[in-house]
């Protein structure tokens, strides 16, 4: 494991405790870590809204979040009873769980993964989602690698639960809410510049986040003003 990563993962994550910080952002870098520093192919992030129902907010890459969100449409997959129970879970061979949960473990398949591991996003006993790891190759987890897999978990929720007010689940529910809708702003934001690009979803989303980025700007509002053409964006979508 690269150490000097892992370091500078912590740091980042933690640095969002006193910031402001784009949440979107945040969670992509959560997924992308981990899967550059843990033994995952991909990983993406669910989290729920007010009303307690799982979306799907970060992934690593597309055929993932395609995954997570079949996941959620058929409502079944240990990612959801990760969150439901509150306790981590691993599935070291897909092919054997057709019985317990028949329509993702072969979808999980067809996209190419043999083994998942999902960990409980908590703080204390309030669990607001679940990061989800997803291995190519079926077998045993590293059992070095799933307490740094449940320790960036853990940081990136303290983020998302620091206190700005004492109405700590008022401010969560507000966050989440506009994370949500910003999430709905740049899936369109995505398929516009596709299209536009000639790319796919994913080389989409990298030019935005890219853009974003090198301009000092939130993904959400630069995803508004590319959809609505509100302001010239020189050298993107050209």
């Amino acid at each position: 494991m690269n150490q000097q990563l892992l370091a500078k993962t912590f740091v980042e994550l933690a640095d969002n405790l006193v910031a402001d910080f784009d949440l979107i952002d945040f969670l992509r870098l959560l997924t992308d870590r981990c899967v550059g520093l843990l033994d995952a192919s991909a990983a993406g992030v669910l989290l729920a809204d007010r009303d307690g129902e799982l979306r799907v907010m970060a992934a690593s890459d597309e055929q993932v979040r395609l995954l997570e969100l079949f996941q959620l449409q058929n409502d079944e997959g240990p990612c959801l009873e990760c969150f439901r129970t509150g306790t981590p879970m691993a599935v070291t061979d897909l092919r054997t769980e057709t019985a317990r949960w028949p329509r993702f473990a072969v979808a999980a398949q067809h996209s190419g993964f043999g083994a998942v591991q999902a960990l409980p996003m908590r703080l204390r006993d309030e669990v607001v989602g679940a990061l989800n790891l997803f291995r190519t190759t079926p077998g045993p987890f590293d059992p070095a690698a799933s307490p740094i897999a449940q320790a960036l978990a853990d940081v990136a929720t303290i983020s998302l639960l620091q206190q700005r007010t004492t109405q700590r689940s008022t401010v969560l529910n507000e966050q989440l809410q506009t994370a949500l809708n910003s999430r709905v702003l740049i899936e369109q934001a995505k398929g516009k510049l596709a299209e536009r690009q000639g790319v796919d979803m994913e080389q989409a989303f990298t030019a935005l986040r890219g853009y974003a980025r090198a301009h000092n700007r939130r993904l959400a509002e630069l995803a508004r003003a590319f959809i609505d053409d509100s302001e010239p964006l020189p050298g993107l979508g050209s």
